[in-house]
């Protein structure tokens, strides 16, 4: 456990920042999935840039790794990309 008064803050600011990232973390998996499961192109279109976005902000803060973004970020699009446009 922690002595001096700058340690016990550290631990207290680190835990603070840990559930702050893991929220954004999982936010983001969250819109992923959404994604995922769209079968409408046009939906999962509108939907991508606000994903796309949220990894990129995840990967510049280095709560996610750059290439595991970017790996993501290509798979979603390839997902999309496939989809068909729904007949209306």
């Amino acid at each position: 456990m922690a002595n001096h008064k700058s340690a016990k803050k550290r631990i207290r600011s680190n835990h603070t920042k840990y559930l702050r990232n893991r929220y954004k973390l999982k936010t983001c998996r969250t819109f992923m999935k959404k994604v995922g499961n769209f079968t409408d192109k046009t939906a999962a279109e509108q939907l991508l840039p606000k994903v796309f976005s949220m990894l990129d902000r995840l990967a510049a803060k280095n709560i996610l790794h750059k290439n595991k973004s970017a790996n993501s970020k290509a798979k979603l699009a390839r997902y999309v990309n496939r989809l068909t446009a729904a007949v209306a």
